[in-house]
């Protein structure tokens, strides 16, 4: 059986992959994931993702600037976004969002980048990548305020651990909800029963590469190629097979990024 997937989250400009990048893609190929979209954090991250995504037909990227990165960037650094948000090869905005985990960002900063790339994507049509991090009331209030102004908005959780609550008022609002390694791990028994209520047309799938490898390749450096094993935890959990969760997650990558299911298609 040949599988399609889409790793929707990978930092592949991290140092981590300097060195050995093309191997990280022919294994990921190897492994049916036909797609990676590669993440941004900062403005300059921004443009060596759409560098990648030139150099490399497997690949599509994101532009935006990271909350807990927003108070060290630069006053060009929005309008580098705004800029590159019309490069070829981007196909969303983010990573955007909350955190309140760290203190890296004054959260009232946090908060005017989070508006400033929902504004964004809406001008672009383009979806939102969404981080967050001990913020799930602030998150749901932002978002609840855009819809409730402009309507539903094309947008993922990215790796989410959240509460059921929290993934029922995103879908609610027509967001998708995306899984990485940790609902793999022996202690996430929570975020996997909120996995299981998960509609298929609205799930997703991602490594956050280089971090947090799933099970059982967990301790090592994470990489595209490893969201299979995200895959298929997910299909024991809602008792589907591999292949229904290939085919609905790379389908809803599709729908949301107009990304190409696979490298056969060019």
């Amino acid at each position: 059986m040949t599988i399609e997937l889409i790793d929707t989250h990978a930092h592949l400009d991290d140092e981590q992959f300097q060195t050995d990048l093309p191997g990280v893609i022919e294994r990921a190929v190897a492994a049916g994931v036909g797609r990676v979209i590669t993440i941004a954090t900062t403005g300059p991250s921004s443009a060596a993702n759409i560098a990648l995504a030139a150099a490399h037909r497997e690949l599509r990227a994101t532009v935006g600037i990271q909350p807990n990165n927003v108070s060290q960037a630069a006053p060009t650094d929005w309008d580098d976004i705004v800029r590159l948000a019309d490069a070829p090869g981007v196909v969303g905005i983010g990573e955007t969002g909350l955190d309140r985990y760290w203190d890296y960002s004054p959260f009232p900063q946090q908060e005017d980048y989070f508006a400033r790339h929902l504004e964004l994507a809406r001008k672009k049509g383009f979806a939102v990548v969404i981080h967050c991090r001990d913020a799930e009331a602030d998150v749901v209030r932002m978002l609840r305020a855009d819809f409730d102004k402009h309507g539903p908005i094309k947008a993922v959780m990215h790796s989410f651990t959240g509460e059921q609550a929290t993934a029922d008022a995103c879908l609610s609002m027509g967001l998708y909800i995306s899984f990485a390694g940790m609902v793999t791990y022996k202690n996430a028994q929570n975020l996997r029963d909120v996995a299981r209520t998960i509609p298929l047309d609205r799930l997703l799938i991602e490594t956050d590469s280089p971090y947090l490898a799933p099970v059982p390749m967990r301790g090592k450096r994470n990489e595209p190629a490893y969201v299979v094993h995200t895959a298929a935890c997910l299909a024991k959990v809602k008792g589907a097979t591999l292949d229904e969760v290939a085919n609905a997650t790379t389908s809803n990558a599709n729908k949301l990024f107009a990304v190409l299911p696979s490298t056969k298609h060019g």
